[in-house]
């Protein structure tokens, strides 16, 4: 690593403290600084294989399979009514700004570990007053006065086995760590409103329909009444007619209720009261892009939580190179420089530099097994962080495949329940005619409304599982450039970083 040293006109002139010199500790220091760092016992990183096949199941198209790159989510969800609830969510909820909260403490700790690499130097100024009897320092009493001004370098460990150095870059990595996280809690809580918000528009739908249905039988129970009473109908029918509109204000009520349960689920997702245009609303089939899956090596740079894992993974690899670094002698360094006089007036005279300069040295010898049993503990984390690792590919391997799955057979269900909702309507107003002209019970014409009403509620249903495939889709492949997908990923290598420079 670089360390900037500065140029020896930088350095204090011997005039600054008459008679002073720079003492041969002071420039031993840089040396020693310049050295420090060129060792590491890090041991190479090498990638974990990929533990999934190098393709996804056949559900997928063969069109999917071609290179893709995330997208902004504006250019993904086309609908500006659910572009305006995820900014608004992307503002508000709480469970984005705990995580923002937590990248903020990983980026204190790492300043700390990146102090650690540089001296710590603290400047001190000193006035003492004393009186001594005679016989004590000298043969009459004496009272005195004392000054000094000094400057002090802390205990600084020389890091010549790259101890110091392997804890920052862990904590680097966990840095980043934590910053991938908030980017996948950023994706799930896009993921979440996008949802709700079909829910909604799904609920609104159904509700319509089901209004019109009422409406409709309202209008047929209120000609049934009247055939009733003047006796062109039985008490059967009309009861037959009344069940029929009791059960379409049933399922009214019902979906009133989930509307509104759904609807406080969003503003809580939200983070504040969500603005939506008065209803009704209708699913639009178009309101989401069908991404293109890619391959399943692009999950390792665009899934937030595989790159959260690897960043864990490497953490833990540096680690190990401090708990190696633990086995080897420790080199620290203390000194001081400053002036000190009996007289204010004489503390930067000639003569009155003092200074310190004390080196130390320790090797374990006997620690009871301790460092052994570090090495142990920081290589069984690494090898837990692999699986976590594997176990996070996996997973990301399954999204993508179910949601592939789910929009293919999706797509099938609704072009069948397409055609099951137009044989329906033909049955239910040919059930009508029949009953019209005498040649079957209403009875019939009963079981073909309602189902009918299942058949066009069913295929709102599928039509909104159909948006919701998509989006987990858009999720699980990563998706969402606008949360900096691969903008803000520095390695310890970079210079901003070793400068203690944060993006």
């Amino acid at each position: 690593m670089r360390r900037v040293v500065p140029s020896p006109g930088k350095l204090p002139r011997q005039s600054t403290v008459p008679g002073a010199r720079v003492p041969f500790g002071a420039a031993l220091i840089v040396l020693l600084a310049t050295c420090a760092g060129c060792a590491s016992l890090v041991p190479p990183y090498e990638r974990p294989p990929l533990p999934v096949p190098n393709r996804y199941p056949a559900d997928a198209t063969p069109a999917s399979h071609a290179a893709t790159a995330p997208i902004d989510w504006r250019d993904y969800f086309v609908d500006t009514d659910l572009q305006a609830v995820i900014a608004q969510a992307l503002s508000h909820n709480r469970d984005l700004r705990v995580a923002a909260q937590r990248v903020e403490a990983a980026r204190a700790a790492y300043g700390v570990r990146a102090a650690d690499q540089l001296p710590t130097i603290s400047g001190g100024a000193t006035y003492a007053r004393f009186h001594a009897p005679g016989g004590l320092l000298s043969s009459q009493p004496l009272t005195a006065s004392l000054y000094d001004l000094t400057l002090t370098q802390s205990s600084w460990e020389l890091d010549f086995w790259g101890r110091v150095r392997s804890l920052k870059e862990a904590a680097l990595e966990q840095f980043l760590a934590s910053t991938a996280a908030r980017r996948a809690v950023r994706l799930s809580l896009i993921a979440q409103v996008a949802d709700g918000f079909l829910v909604l528009r799904e609920l609104d739908e159904r509700i319509a329909l089901t209004r019109q249905t009422i409406s409709s039988r309202q209008a047929s129970l209120h000609i049934f009444r009247r055939r009733y009473q003047v006796g062109a109908i039985s008490k059967l029918e009309l009861t037959q007619a009344e069940i029929l509109l009791q059960q379409a204000q049933a399922l009214m009520a019902q979906l009133e209720q989930s509307r509104a349960l759904a609807a406080h689920t969003l503003d809580l997702l939200v983070g504040a009261p969500t603005v939506l245009r008065p209803a009704p609303y209708s699913l639009d089939d178009d309101s989401i892009l069908p991404p293109r899956a890619g391959l399943p090596s692009e999950l390792l740079e665009n899934r937030p939580d595989i790159v959260a894992a690897e960043h864990q993974l490497r953490a833990a690899h540096a680690d190990i190179g401090a708990a190696r670094a633990a086995f080897f002698p420790r080199i620290a360094l203390t000194s001081s420089f400053g002036a000190g006089s009996t007289a204010l007036g004489d503390l930067f005279s000639g003569g009155s530099a003092i200074w310190s300069f004390v080196p130390s040295l320790s090797l374990p010898i006997f620690d009871a097994g301790r460092n052994r049993s570090n090495l142990a503990l920081a290589r069984a984390r690494e090898n837990e962080a692999v699986a976590q690792y594997e176990k996070a590919i996996q997973a990301a391997f399954r999204d993508v495949a179910d949601a592939l799955a789910k929009a293919h057979w999706l797509s099938e269900r609704i072009t069948i329940e397409r055609d099951t909702l137009a044989s329906q309507t033909e049955r239910a107003r040919l059930a009508k005619l029949r009953y019209d002209s005498g040649a079957a019970p209403f009875l019939e014409v009963l079981d073909a409304q309602r189902d009918m009403l299942a058949a066009q509620q069913q295929l709102i249903q599928t039509r909104r599982a159909l948006l919701e495939s998509r989006v987990a889709l858009f999720i699980a492949l990563g998706g969402d450039t606008s949360g900096a997908v691969n903008a803000a990923k520095p390695r310890a290598n970079d210079s901003s970083m070793q400068r203690g420079v944060l993006p």
